[in-house]
């Protein structure tokens, strides 16, 4: 029998600790629904045929009321419409936008979640213990301007490729890993879920946290994307975060074990900020 990959042994206790002091993640069954419907075909990257496996969207309900309580949630919430979709388009941020980063950094850095993560980096040298530069850490990280496409400006950060998405040259679609962005876009009638991706070991199930998923966004295929579901966005920019910070490959690909998913974490390095991150469900227990 073929041996699986090695376990990262710690970084996987630390994410269990954060994954049990994730208070703001939401309940599937109760908070939101979500319907997988039928396995997604293979689609070749650059395709954007994809034949519709799913007739009705991923997201069947979610408990809108209660996200937009949560002050992590709603800080999240108001920061996916600052961003120009498009790669080679710089962006343009306005003092709002600012303090929307602002205010967002300092509802994730209140949580038990995000004091955790800071304990730990500290620990292992690779954050300060002042709070302040903590804080300016985690916005060079996420929220720095930086040039992706060569043919312009300023026109990425790893919080827009993580969390809200963007295309190149308006023919594929680069990141979008996020439930909420998705939840939201699928209202909006931008994402087209097409299906579940997965085969006997990592087939996900509705209550299920982590789903590998094809889908199209504004006409645009996404023939593999993956994403946690339910989870609070502290907890994603604490695993990222730390996932990013404890490895200096430009790929980094770690195998972890977080609750009862088996999950490869890669995250993709663009100078000292995030380039891409993301989970890949690879089996469950």
């Amino acid at each position: 029998m073929a041996k699986g990959p090695a376990v990262d042994q710690e970084l996987s206790a630390v994410l269990n600790e954060l994954w049990k002091l994730d208070v703001n993640r939401l309940k599937p069954g109760t908070d939101y629904t979500i319907n997988l419907q039928g396995k997604a075909d293979f689609v070749a990257q650059g395709s954007n045929n994809a034949r519709d496996k799913a007739n009705a969207p991923l997201f069947s309900y979610v408990n809108e009321d209660k996200l937009k309580s949560i002050a992590t949630f709603a800080c999240f919430i108001n920061l996916l419409d600052n961003y120009e979709m498009s790669t080679g388009v710089a962006e343009k941020v306005t003092s709002e936008e600012l303090e929307e980063n602002d205010l967002f950094l300092d509802a994730i850095l209140k949580t038990e979640v995000m004091k955790r993560t800071h304990k730990y980096l500290v620990s292992k040298g690779q954050a300060k213990s002042d709070i302040g530069q903590f804080k300016k850490q985690l916005f060079d990280l996420w929220f720095k301007l930086y040039n992706r496409d060569r043919s312009g400006g300023e026109d990425s950060c790893g919080f827009e490729h993580v969390f809200v998405g963007e295309t190149k040259y308006n023919k594929e679609i680069m990141g979008l890993h996020n439930w909420v962005q998705f939840y939201l876009q699928e209202k909006l009638n931008c994402v087209d879920y097409k299906g579940y991706k997965g085969g006997d070991k990592d087939k996900p199930t509705a209550d299920d946290h982590v789903v590998n998923l094809q889908f199209s966004w504004k006409g645009l295929v996404k023939p593999l994307g993956s994403s946690f579901i339910g989870v609070s966005p502290e907890f994603e920019v604490a695993l990222f975060t730390i996932m990013f910070l404890m490895s200096n490959e430009r790929v980094s690909k770690t195998v972890v074990k977080v609750d009862k998913y088996l999950l490869e974490i890669v995250v993709c390095r663009h100078g000292r900020a995030i380039g891409t991150s993301y989970p890949k469900m690879l089996q469950k227990q």
